[in-house]
This record gives structure tokens, C-alpha cells and sequence, in this order.
């Protein structure tokens, strides 16, 4: 499974424009799935018929897309103006590289040169305003043949493994919950399941909201990954989670209210499996969950996560042994909803 999460990390799908993450998940899915559509909005959803026929009991969903930037003006000189797709420090972006639109152009985000900013300014954290990206462009005109008003850039970044079973890149959030699903859909089931690929989670959980109506399931599973802020200076009561200390489930964010009845289960079946977790110590943060509960007459929802550092940022950061003690403890899962 770590294959797949690297190379779904690689493939840029700002909300919006997610087209190549979910050509490369069709493809992976083709083999293994009864049914495959994609909705108007452009979610991907899987039936894979299990060994007892529910239905849609059961809808499990991660999100395909990540944040980014759009492009809202072009100046005289030649340098593309934007805006954030989604929750960015721009702290974190000064300098970074970008890839802009589906020419994928490379380019790099920019500051007034440090030597004139006064003493004043260096005080300040810069806004977006103050930011523009960098294509290398002459002049207007220059930049005009190659990029449209409203194009996406996303960060470009590699995906490496590093440290005591790290890994860093773009994107993981979410497709490490992406690539749990994956492996889910390759293997047998016990029970019929629906799994949706959803988009613009980022921007207000704007997919999933229309996927949940269309599969009008009694469950959701939202795999998902969460922030961690287990680093130096950090109050302890402050760090919502930590790599290496398993999967994330939680009782309650800044979204929803997770079904006590699900948490339950979650927690009971990682004790009878001895599979680490641990649950969020700071409320923050939200997911799909929130859109899906809220649909129609209401749907139990519950999440599964792998924590995160430095979320939403060209190089985050996850312990490959969480994801892979989510994808166990998802199974679990759907073999205690099959069972019962």
C-alpha cells in the first residue's frame, strides 16, 4: 500500500480539478469493482458486492482532491496573482514550488526581495495579496499564452520515504485514505460496500454532501487524515495526535459529532486485535462527515485516521505504520457490521 500512497500523493488534484487522481483511481478499481460512476459534481463511487447482500448499508469515503491556489490575475510584468483553494498558512508557501494548470508549468511562489522590506513589514507575516507566482514570463502577453484566468496551481513535491518508516509529500491529506480504500476494493469483502472518491472536501465538504444523497447509506466510514502536532514547543494538551501511535479515532471536531455507538466499536475492536490508537486530545479540524451525517434523515457516521504533521503544507508528514493499522482496523470494521 505504501506504492500507492506515493503515487497518489504525486498526481496534482486541487478542488476542482481532480481529473487525474480520479482517471488514475478508476483504473485501479476497474478490475475489482461491480459498478463504477462518477456524479455530476465529478465524486467517484464504487460498488463492490461482498459476501452478504446490504445494499448501501455501508459507504466508506475519503476525499480525492487537495489544497492549492487559483489564479486571479496576471500583472503588466508578467506575474500570476492568486488565491488559496483551501486552508493555507501562506507562512508556508513563500518560496515553494508550484505546478500551474493542466500544462502543469513550473513555477515559484515570491516575495518582495527581503533587502527592501522594512523594519516594519519583517514584523508582519505577509498575506496572499503580497505573494505572486514566478513562470519566468516577459511580460503580460508572455504569460497570457500559457495561463488562463482561473487556472489551478498545485505544490509540486516528491514523496520519500526518510527517517524510522517516514514518509513525506504533497497530498497526503487524503490520499492516504484514498489508497486504504484501494486495497480494500482489491480484496474480498464480507458485506456489499459503496466507497466514495469525493471531491472539494477542502473548499466546504462540497462533494461529499451530493454523494451521500445519491447512496442514501445507514453508515459512513470516513477515512481521512488529521492534523498532528506532536513537535517541539508544543503543549502536550495542545498536539491533537502523534505519529506512530496508530490510527486517530475520534469522538468529536470542529464538524461533527461522531456516533457514539461506531466509536465504540472502532475502539473496542483495535483493544481485541491489539492495534494502537488514540484519540484527538484538542478539538479541531472536520471532514466529509459533517456534510454526510446531515443528509436526508441522517447518516451514523464515524472516522478512521492517520495523523498528520504539517497538514496542508508541500511536505507532510506520515508514519507509514498508522496508515497501515488504518487499513487493518477499517476491515475489522466492515467484518463487525457484516457480522452483526
Amino acid at each position: 500500500m505504501l506504492n500507492l500512497v506515493k503515487e497518489l500523493c504525486l498526481l496534482n488534484g486541487v478542488s476542482s480539478g481532480e481529473d487525474d487522481v480520479r482517471d488514475y483511481l478508476v483504473e485501479h478499481c476497474r478490475p475489482y469493482a461491480d459498478s463504477i460512476q462518477v456524479d455530476a459534481l465529478g465524486n467517484l463511487i464504487v460498488f463492490k458486492r461482498g459476501e452478504r447482500n446490504t445494499g448501501n448499508r455501508l459507504m466508506l469515503t475519503a476525499h480525492m482532491d487537495e489544497v492549492g491556489f487559483i489564479i486571479n490575475d496576471i500583472t503588466e510584468d508578467g506575474y500570476l496573482k492568486f488565491a488559496p483553494v483551501g486552508g493555507i498558512d501562506p507562512r508556508v508557501v513563500i518560496g515553494k514550488r508550484v505546478n500551474v494548470g493542466r500544462r502543469h508549468l513550473p513555477g515559484a511562489i515570491g516575495l518582495k526581495a527581503y533587502h527592501l522590506v522594512s523594519a516594519e513589514e519583517e514584523k508582519n507575516v505577509p498575506t496572499f495579496e503580497d505573494l505572486y507566482i514566478d513562470i519566468g514570463a516577459k511580460d503580460r502577453a508572455d504569460a497570457e499564452q500559457v495561463v488562463s484566468l482561473g487556472d489551478l496551481a498545485a505544490f509540486e513535491s516528491d514523496s520519500v520515504e526518510f527517517g524510522t518508516g517516514m514518509l513525506k509529500a504533497k497530498a497526503i491529506d487524503d490520499r492516504v485514505g484514498c489508497a486504504v480504500m484501494l486495497k480494500l476494493i482489491e480484496e474480498e469483502l464480507p458485506m456489499d460496500c459503496t466507497f466514495v472518491f469525493s471531491v472539494q472536501e477542502e473548499v466546504g465538504t462540497r462533494g461529499a454532501f451530493g454523494a451521500a444523497f445519491s447512496v442514501t447509506p445507514e453508515i459512513a466510514l470516513v477515512l481521512e487524515g488529521t492534523t498532528a502536532a506532536d513537535l517541539p514547543g508544543t503543549d502536550e494538551h495542545r498536539r491533537v495526535a502523534a505519529l506512530g501511535k496508530g490510527p486517530v479515532l475520534s469522538f468529536m471536531d470542529n464538524g461533527a459529532i461522531y456516533d457514539r455507538g461506531l466509536f465504540e466499536l472502532l475502539r473496542d475492536l483495535a483493544e481485541q486485535h491489539d492495534i494502537p490508537w488514540q484519540t484527538k486530545n484538542y478539538i479541531s479540524g472536520g471532514n466529509d462527515s459533517s456534510a454526510i451525517q446531515r443528509t436526508k434523515d441522517g447518516v451514523r457516521v464515524a472516522v478512521l485516521s492517520t495523523p498528520v504533521r504539517y497538514l496542508h503544507t508541500p511536505s507532510s508528514v506520515i508514519c507509514c505504520q498508522d496508515f497501515a493499522h488504518m487499513h487493518t482496523l477499517a476491515k475489522h470494521f466492515i467484518e463487525a457490521l457484516a457480522a452483526s
